[in-house]
């Protein structure tokens, strides 16, 4: 198609037709697929939870509690950590345990507390600043 037409501009613009050919026209090459030259991975990791945040100190989950960074040591490294309740919400340990020594039962739902797991946040396994 493209050289038919290739030829009849040839001829238009006066140009004899019998100089070329169709074997002698070729399209132009097509256009070589894109290359990755670099590749930046991201990896985003989350809680298996909806909250993002610790409703007692208001810190995000994925950072040590307000208590931990004001005073970070090996006494208050219960801020590292995450408690999971049975009712579905999460609390930095130490927020929890506070609650606690005032009341037994969830802060959000008001259900009686029992703790579901306790996991460290990850990134801050280790004691800061001690």
């Amino acid at each position: 198609m493209w050289a038919r037409q290739a030829m009849e501009l040839f001829h238009l613009f006066g140009c004899p037709a019998h100089h070329y050919s169709y074997a002698s026209i070729d399209p132009p090459p097509p256009n070589p697929p894109p290359q990755i030259r670099k590749w930046n991975a991201v990896a985003m990791w989350s809680w298996d939870i909806c909250a993002d945040t610790c409703a007692i100190c208001r810190n995000s989950l994925n950072e040590p509690s307000i208590e931990y960074q004001a005073s970070p040591s090996p006494n208050n490294s219960n801020g590292l950590s995450i408690a999971f309740g049975c009712c579905s919400h999460v609390f930095h340990l130490d927020c929890i345990q506070r609650w606690l020594k005032t009341r037994s039962v969830c802060p959000l739902c008001n259900k009686e507390w029992d703790f579901s797991k306790i996991e460290r946040i990850p990134g801050y396994s280790n004691v800061q600043g001690s």
